[in-house]
């Protein structure tokens, strides 16, 4: 078999699938339908296992088809599938590019203490319906983060860049973006991860997939058995260590002439570098025998190496820490704040459309930043300390700084990949109440300065707030919580400052059905004309 021709077409799916699942993170002009980013992201493993636990569709047996292809050809979803693991190969790429080494990788022996710990936990925490732990391990998560908040902005940067330019020169074919303020704390949070990923790929190939990726570590198990695998003929082997100089699983042990086939990504990289027919992709497992993992293989990593790899999973603490006297935006709210406003902070955060409670939304979501990535107003935002530490970096509606809830948008509930946000029809989230819209009389400029004001009632859709007779000729709001949706509209025009804005939206923790909107009759009448034209 042509070897190299094999390479090569696991290297082009590779680039595709990893196109398209960027291409679904930064699509700034919303040229995707959300149809179309489902089965894109139809086949990432640990979202497809979530959401096939909520609705039990076939819409969400992605993670079923790659255990049917892992246990037939070993790990394809880490070699051809995976955003992360395909970032990684990027990386070393780039660096045998610029390494004058010869053998760029060398065998190196198995964590499996910290892999199998890491894989327990994971389990763990899954039945738990504790997604924190999920949310920081899960490759496409992890991916997800770097696109959203780490690559678009620097798309977006650019593409103002140019548009700028040629509206300089009357041509209009792209427009100006608005760039999403992200919170400081997630920007550098994955930052650093990403930082982390490409120095660990860049000296040690797959070592993330192999040492802190449950996905992984679960798929491993399974390839040991499959059915195809990549395999040494021990009787033709020279020990040249020239497939071992190239595997970035860093799983060949040449001394021994064995593979550790739960580490093996299936890059097929060993395979076209022999120049002895010694190492097959076969169905014949004869002369490749399991590795005997001895118990130096079972040893403690290096210090310096477990530091790095663990250091991401730690960041979000001390993030956490470093923003533990400010809002979620690092603004500071000073204690002894002007005692003629009424601060206007929420108990509840306001969660998704179609989160249903903020309870299940926290034990499903795994902060992958699609849905932040895909909303128009850029009204959903990464959560620091709005849902506690077990929803660090969920989406939570931000109104105070970022935006609204479109009235007619679902655009986050069709793409979420987990099933923590389930499809609402239009119809049926238009009367979703996300939470209630409360009037803080004594912040109102109405109240305050005697002037005109307005902003909530104009922007509400479905006219929960109203303008009442006050004093002086002048109207006031006032909120009928009953037909109120949450959706922010009021909040976020409402000209004073956070956190003393004179409306805002508590949220619900379980999201409530509002009513219906009394419909008003038009008072307008067509007038009689002789000619109808």
């Amino acid at each position: 078999m042509n070897y190299t021709i094999l390479k090569k077409t696991r290297v082009a799916l590779a680039l595709l699938f990893f196109s398209l699942t960027l291409l679904s993170f930064v699509d700034i002009y919303e040229i995707i339908p959300e149809h179309i980013i489902s089965n894109i992201i139809f086949l990432q493993f640990l979202p497809s296992l979530l959401k096939f636990i909520q609705i039990t569709s076939l819409t969400a047996v992605g993670f079923l088809v790659i255990i049917v292809f892992t246990v037939l050809f070993g790990r394809i979803y880490c070699s051809a599938i995976c955003p992360l693991g395909i970032l990684q190969d990027i990386f070393t790429f780039f660096a045998k590019l610029k390494s004058k080494k010869k053998r760029f990788f060398k065998f190196k022996k198995a964590s499996t203490k910290i892999r199998y710990s890491l894989l327990i936990i994971s389990i763990v925490s899954l039945l738990a319906g504790f997604s924190i732990v999920l949310s920081l391990l899960d490759p496409y998560s992890n991916a997800g983060r770097i696109f959203t908040y780490n690559i678009k902005p620097v798309i977006i940067w650019g593409n103002n860049l140019i548009a700028n330019i040629l509206q300089n020169q009357k041509i209009y074919s792209l427009h100006i973006i608005d760039i999403s303020q992200t919170p400081i704390a997630i920007a550098i949070y994955t930052l650093l991860f990403f930082i982390v990923i490409a120095y660990l790929s860049y000296k040690r190939g797959r070592l993330f997939c192999n040492l802190i990726c449950p996905v992984g570590t679960f798929l491993g198990l399974i390839s040991k058995k499959s059915a195809l695998k990549i395999g040494l003929n021990t009787s033709s082997c020279t020990q040249c260590g020239k497939c071992a100089s190239v595997c970035k699983s860093e799983c060949i042990d040449i001394k021994n002439k064995e593979i550790d086939y739960s580490r093996c990504v299936l890059c097929f990289d060993c395979l076209p570098v022999c120049d002895y027919n010694a190492i097959d992709y076969t169905t014949k497992t004869k002369s490749a025998q399991e590795p005997n993992i001895s118990p130096s293989h079972q040893k403690k990593f290096s210090r310096r190496t477990a530091i790095s790899t663990l250091l991401t999973l730690t960041a979000s603490t001390s993030v956490l820490a470093q923003h533990g006297q400010h809002n979620g935006h690092g603004k500071h709210i000073n204690s002894g704040h002007n005692k003629e406003y009424k601060l206007s902070l929420r108990k509840n955060p306001v969660a998704p459309p179609g989160a249903r409670s903020i309870e299940r939304f926290n034990s499903l979501c795994t902060a992958c930043g699609l849905c932040i990535s895909a909303c128009p107003t850029q009204v959903l935002q990464p959560s620091i300390k709005e849902y506690g530490l077990i929803g660090f970096m969920q989406p939570h509606m931000d109104y105070a700084h970022a935006g609204f809830c479109n009235f007619d948008c679902n655009r986050c509930s069709e793409i979420c990949p987990t099933g923590a946000l389930l499809t609402l029809p239009i119809e049926e989230k238009q009367l979703t109440q996300l939470g209630k819209a409360v009037f803080v009389k004594q912040n109102c400029v109405v109240h305050r300065d005697g002037t005109d004001c307005g902003a909530c009632s104009e922007h509400c859709p479905t006219k929960a707030v109203n303008m009442v007779p006050y004093r002086d000729g002048l109207v006031i709001p006032q909120v009928n919580q009953e037909i109120c949706i949450g959706c922010g509209a009021c909040e976020h025009p409402c000209p004073v400052e956070y956190p003393y804005k004179a409306i805002y939206v508590e949220g619900n923790a379980i999201h409530q059905k509002a009513k219906k909107p009394a419909t008003e009759e038009s008072t307008y009448k067509t007038v009689e004309e002789d000619f109808p034209f």
